[in-house]
């Protein structure tokens, strides 16, 4: 295995010469860089990076807890820490709880062991245990994406009540005045958000919100199925429905032609996200689009910006969303 010191022995310089190559840590000469390069370019040489990181106390790498890799928002946004992390020459370590609160609790302990630099978190689901032991972890900076705020730690999110706003907005500018909603799972901050924005532009355009017009459920194809079946059981039929995510859209339409009736003919959909199946859907689904990948951009960006340029983390980042209007409304 080749060593530093055969590397200084064939660029004809000191050990700590070709350290200080390797690591920038302190000036030198182009002429003896360029020998040191060729040295370490003919022996094949690859550095250490558990002794840099014990020399340096830094690992440049970013842990990262998800809830779902499944969930294609999910995986757009790990997608843009992953192009973050690389453009900065950071490594990323990935973990998928698997919506298992255990699992998350100790893949939480793992990372902190492996002492990475900083810490991404995206869950579904806000749940107290994981937020209490996430709090413990002191001195580690963390972005929080789909979440609510956490004390210490710096918030990534687009504007939901925004974003609901928007979707209902359009669906009352179609001319749809019987609108529900099918909505995540209670307490979940994104679904609140999406509610509120709902709320408000039902109450500006002076419409009813009738509670048998919405339902709850999971924010996955089932969820959305289970939760558009109920409304359609409940024999109040709405004219437009705003899914939460764009999942639930897809379970919502199932469940819409299941029963006989068609999209946008009867029923008109909203969802939220778009996902990349959302242009593919038939019809083409009108949604919100959430920039995934420039979430996971950002949280990668705010964290080594705040590594390596002493950047103070803000509480909250907020990202715009934008209506994205494709085939799945009618114009009443």
């Amino acid at each position: 295995m080749v060593s530093i010191k055969d590397v200084a022995e064939k660029a004809g310089v000191s050990p700590s010469t070709v350290s200080h190559v390797i690591n920038k840590t302190r000036y030198v000469s182009p002429v003896t860089s360029s020998k040191v390069e060729r040295a370490i370019d003919q022996l094949g040489f690859h550095p250490s990076t558990l002794a840099r990181a014990l020399k340096m106390n830094r690992t440049n790498n970013l842990g990262m807890l998800v809830s779902s890799s499944t969930n294609p928002f999910f995986a757009e946004v790990v997608r843009g820490v992953e192009e973050g992390c690389y453009r900065n020459n950071f490594s990323l370590i990935l973990c998928n709880s698997g919506n298992k609160i255990d699992r998350q609790l100790d893949n939480l302990t793992t990372l902190v062991q492996k002492r990475i630099d900083a810490l991404v978190v995206m869950t579904n689901r806000s749940e107290e245990r994981f937020n209490e032991a996430l709090q413990k972890v002191k001195g580690l900076p963390k972005v929080v994406l789909d979440s609510a705020p956490q004390p210490n730690a710096c918030t990534l999110q687009d504007d939901s009540v925004l974003g609901g706003r928007l979707a209902t907005n359009h669906l009352i500018s179609c001319g749809h005045r019987k609108i529900g909603c099918l909505m995540g799972p209670e307490g979940h901050p994104r679904s609140i958000d999406r509610h509120r924005g709902y709320i408000e532009a039902m109450a500006t355009a002076d419409l009813p919100v009738n509670s048998l017009w919405s339902a709850s459920g999971p924010l996955s194809v089932s969820g959305g199925y289970n939760a558009m079946a109920e409304i359609l059981r409940s024999g109040q039929r709405p004219d437009a429905v705003f899914a939460f995510n764009d999942l639930m859209a897809i379970g919502a339409y199932h469940a819409i032609q299941e029963n006989g009736l068609s999209i946008p003919q009867d029923i008109s959909v909203v969802g939220y996200d778009d996902i990349e199946y959302a242009s593919y859907m038939t019809p083409a689904l009108t949604t919100i689009r959430q920039p995934s990948f420039e979430l996971g951009l950002q949280a990668a960006r705010t964290l080594i910006d705040h590594l390596d340029q002493k950047v103070e983390l803000p509480p909250v980042i907020q990202l715009v969303p934008e209506l994205i209007v494709r085939q799945s409304v009618k114009t009443r």
